[in-house]
């Protein structure tokens, strides 16, 4: 009887897996995809905790990464390459694996400094999508007072061209330079945003919102004084830059933006500031529409 019994059993079993698979197909047919089993959260923390002991060996580091890396990805979405806005090879591993792995390595690189750094910069030559994402984050993990951070900073945002990395330099990689020493947040974009740079000055822009959206900051006139020159020359190529810019600051102190505006377009001979501001200003909140139309007729 039992012998009979494991047998049912079994073929139960083996027609339920014939169910599932055949599911799959219909679902693959239909879709062309295949969706990811759950993750293993206990796995998972294992694996991370072990990476985090190799934080000292970024050789051994690398390829336990990889592994990671390559045992959750989404196959069915691996063989497209890249992610639809990235231009960096990817290896499409879910957002919860990639959390995990910076959650895991957050106080070892806040400890060990010098050591985030060496592994950050094996991180971003390995080239894909996931390992700059995460050397972006070590950076934002590392006390500002390391000498080495705004070189790296500044380096790794010229030659940047995938927008997620960009993004990520932007504000996570910046996080504690701009949190804890935001005087020395300002030297490094007023450097990004000199005149003769003008390949940086959207990276010195889009820096700029979140310390200008923080609670924690209100110091706004040197942050004017930085930007004046970018809303004098106005280049057509920022405007969204200048427009996303304009709305942080007014939401941050609409008076104190709206006598900056009245100056720029008092101070400037070129008519480029007033047509740039037209062409952002249906996309302004309302009420900062209504001043900036005022303050473009009396500057007629």
């Amino acid at each position: 009887m039992s012998l009979r019994g494991g047998s049912k059993t079994r073929r139960s079993n083996l027609q339920h897996d014939e169910r599932i698979a055949s599911s799959q197909q219909t679902l693959l047919a239909m879709t062309g995809k295949i969706f990811m089993p759950a993750i293993d959260l206990a796995r998972l923390k294992k694996q991370t905790a072990h990476l985090a002991d190799l934080f000292d060996q970024p050789s051994v580091f690398l390829r336990e990464h990889r592994e990671i890396l390559d045992y959750y990805v989404n196959r069915s979405l691996r063989s497209q390459g890249v992610a639809p806005s990235s231009v960096l090879p990817t290896y499409r591993t879910p957002t919860v694996v990639l959390r995990q792995i910076e959650t895991e390595l957050s106080s070892v690189a806040e400890k060990q400094p010098i050591l985030a750094l060496e592994l950050a910069d094996a991180l971003w030559d390995e080239g894909y999508l996931e390992t700059r994402l995460l050397a972006a984050y070590l950076l934002g993990r590392i006390p500002p007072q390391e000498e080495r951070l705004l070189a790296r900073l500044t380096a790794w945002t010229q030659a940047v061209r995938d927008p997620n990395v960009r993004a990520a330099l932007l504000t996570t990689s910046l996080t504690r330079l701009r949190k804890e020493t935001p005087a020395l947040f300002l030297v490094l974009v007023k450097e990004w945003l000199y005149p003769t740079r003008q390949r940086m000055w959207s990276n010195g822009i889009e820096a700029l919102v979140p310390l200008i959206a923080s609670q924690e900051f209100d110091n706004l006139p040197p942050i004017f004084e930085i930007v004046e020159p970018i809303f004098k020359a106005s280049p057509a190529a920022l405007q969204f830059d200048l427009k996303e810019l304009l709305i942080a600051l007014y939401k941050a102190s609409p008076d104190e933006t709206l006598h900056f505006i009245q100056q720029i377009l008092k101070d400037t001979k070129s008519p480029l500031p007033a047509v740039s501001l037209r062409r952002m200003s249906p996309d302004l909140p309302n009420e900062l529409q209504v001043h900036l139309r005022e303050l473009l007729r009396k500057a007629k």
